[in-house]
Order: C-alpha cells, then structure tokens, then sequence
C-alpha cells in the first residue's frame, strides 16, 4: 500500500499548484506587520479541505482585537487511524512576513508566478510548502481508503512570524488535552537543498532592545551634554566580551558556539550638530542551551552598569524576546529513526541531525515533552524578495512523511 500512496501523491502536481496559488494570494500579515491576521487564509484552506475526507475540523482561536473578527485562528484537521492511541502532526504556519521592498520583486509576491518547477511567491515555501505537503500526504490516504495505526493530523498555526503568541504558544498554554502523550510531530520549517538535515534542538533566544539615556548638547559645547550615542558604542563594544563570558561549545549547532550580535539601530538626532540624549539599540542572541538567560542577562546588566558609571547615563533594557531552550528531541527517538529511514528511502542522501540558533515552533511542544523533528528539503528563500520553492519539494516531502508514517506502524 506505501507505494500506491507515493505514486497518488506523485499525480498531484496540478493540485499542489492550484493550492499555492489560493494562498499566495490571501496575505496573512500579522496585525504588527500592519495585516489583519490569518483569517481569511484560514477560512480558505478549511474549505479546501472539507472537500477531503477528515474526520474532523476544529479552529482554536486566540483573541487578539486588532486582528479581524478579534481572532487569530488555529486550524486542527484530523484523519483517524484505526487505533488512534497516537497522532502523528504535521504542523505548519498559516501567517508570511511582508513582501519588503516592492522594486526588489520580479513579480507581483501575491500572485503565484512559475518558472519550470519553481513557484515564486511570498510565502510559497515559508510555510505554504510545508502545509501543502503535509496535505498531500493525507489525500492520497483518503483517496486509497487507507488508514494507518495511528491519527494523522494538520495543525495550522497563526503567529508563528511574530513570536507565536496567539499560536503554537497558545495552544500549548491553553489547549494541551489535543495532544497524547506519545504523540509526535514533523515541523517542515527548516532544512536543506537536499533534504539531509533534521533539526532536533534549539538554542536559547533573546533579543534586547537597549536604550540609553543621556542630555542632548549642540555638538560644539560636548561639555554640557551627555553624548548617549557614545555612551551605547562603548556597551556595544563591551558585549564582544559575552563570547569569552559563555564559551561553550556544541558541534550539533552551527555555529557551535553562542552568538552576541547588535543588530537594529534606532536614529537619534537628525541634524549632524547636536549630540544625541538618547540612543537605542537592539541585541541578538543565540545561546547554547547549557547557560540560563538570566545569566547573560545579568551579564549584560553588569557591563551597563559599567557604562552608566563611566559616562554618567541609564541604561535600560526592554526584552524584545526571550525563550529558553527547550529540551531538544532524543536523537534516538521513534520518529527521529523513522524519518532517517525515509530520507535515505526518497532522497537517496544520508541525514543527519544538527541544532539550529533558535528559534521555531518545536520549543513549545518539545517543552510538553512531546518528540518534535523539523524537517524540509527546501531552499532557504524565506522573508527573501522572489521567494520560492521547487515544486519537486512539496512532492518529496509528502513522500517522506508517508514513508515515515509508514515505518511509524512497524
């Protein structure tokens, strides 16, 4: 039966066309990316499934007032195994990232475009490919009246773009009774061009934004100011001193060592004569799971204090997100086995599991002990203009979840 749901899913290239053009062409942008949530993406991608034959479908649905209807919705479709003591889920994200600069694309990014096996399109491969394949994987099952030992189940998230507040996070604060406890779960987020990779831990992520206080002068009296400015380049200097602070190393990361990094810059003042009384920067951070944050947090607050000392500034700090690492999956682990087994199967390549800078989705179901891969053959176009994803991908990856559905009920 395996290889007759492989060769249905390969006769689907049409159908998987057909679904990335429907979502390509509904934005679903965050309300702080100026959207309005995911709901009319939601609303069309459950009436393309209740053409199939799941058993159920349900929305979870996170209040959030600014988004449309005063919902941000979570899409859980169900297809029963014969048994269902277990669900194996393929989770993915409903919500995109804006399109950026318009003259960047070669195309309108809400309209598919296809160039031979590639789809270019916001979103087409963050997380409409991913979605799509799970999809596929599924129809084939219903088409061939086949149903494996276990619950096979979609689970499409909002939020996922903007720190999953209303999404994967609210569904695991508020609604953990959907899942058993020997559930597993594919998130088809991240990977490689050949579909190698498996991701089975994260590190910790926290992003700071710094602000720092002092008096604005005209900039040829320096005297009677506080130049903030400078004050914030010397803490920023100082912070190269967080690698030598947290040293550890780990070669299933890469890069194997945490990383400190200043990122965005908010502008001052905006004449070149007056010397600023405030600056604000941002940090980000990416660390090995063995530190707890609030060690480098403490860290980073030691050295402004340093600054604030020296200069005669406050510093502030205004976490812009912060989530410790959550237990990474057992590299041992039954569906770990399993998709290694597929990889080599469909892809003819060897796998290999490895650690990402964090983070995804997987931390909060890892955080309810629940076994989590994430796992694509994709080519990492996403939040890029001209985004896109090889139509060989989706059908790949649909092949892969069965198969490893497959060697699930061994």
């Amino acid at each position: 039966m395996k290889d007759e749901i492989l060769k249905k899913i390969e006769s689907y290239e049409d159908y998987a066309i057909e679904l990335q053009r429907g979502l390509t062409a509904i934005p679903a942008l965050a309300p702080e990316s100026d959207g309005e949530g995911e709901y009319d993406k939601a609303v069309w991608i459950e009436t393309e499934l209740k053409k199939l034959k799941f058993d159920s479908i349900d929305w979870i649905n996170a209040p959030q007032k600014e988004a449309k209807k005063g919902i941000r919705p979570n899409i859980v479709a169900r297809y029963k195994g014969t048994k269902s003591n277990k669900t194996l889920w393929v989770m993915a994200h409903l919500d995109i990232v804006p399109p950026g600069e318009a003259k960047l694309w070669n195309s309108n990014p809400y309209e598919l475009k296809i160039e031979g096996r590639k789809l270019i399109g916001r979103g087409v491969e963050d997380n409409q490919q991913g979605m799509i394949s799970g999809i596929l994987m599924v129809k084939a099952m219903m088409e061939l009246n086949y149903r494996p030992d276990h619950d096979i189940a979609l689970l499409l998230c909002a939020d996922e773009e903007t720190g999953s507040g209303f999404g994967a996070d609210y569904i695991a604060d508020n609604r953990p009774d959907i899942f058993g406890k020997d559930d597993m779960f594919f998130v088809p987020d991240s990977g490689s061009e050949d579909g190698s990779l498996i991701e089975i831990a994260e590190k910790s992520i926290l992003w700071l934004k710094v602000t720092t206080m002092g008096k604005q002068c005209h900039a040829s009296r320096p005297e009677q100011g506080i130049n903030a400015f400078k004050a914030a380049s010397e803490l920023i200097v100082k912070y190269k001193s967080l690698y030598t602070k947290f040293p550890a190393e780990d070669n299933l990361f890469e890069p194997p060592i945490s990383t400190f990094e200043p990122t965005k810059k908010e502008n001052n003042v905006p004449n070149v004569n007056t010397l600023p009384g405030e600056d604000i920067f941002y940090m980000d951070c990416r660390v090995m799971p063995v530190y707890q944050l609030q060690e480098v947090k403490d860290e980073m607050r030691r050295l402004a204090d340093e600054v604030e000392k020296d200069y005669g500034v406050k510093i502030s700090f205004e976490p812009q997100q912060e989530a410790q690492a959550a237990p990474a999956t057992d590299a041992n682990a039954p569906i770990v086995k399993a998709l290694m087994i597929a990889i080599k199967d469909i892809y003819k390549v060897e796998p290999k599991v490895y650690g990402i800078g964090g983070g995804t989705v997987a931390a909060f179901f890892r955080r309810l002990n629940l076994p989590v891969v994430v796992y694509a053959r994709l080519n990492e176009t996403a939040h890029q203009p001209n985004e896109y994803c090889f139509l060989d991908n989706i059908i790949g990856d649909a092949k892969v979840f069965t198969s490893t559905s497959f060697i699930l009920e061994k």
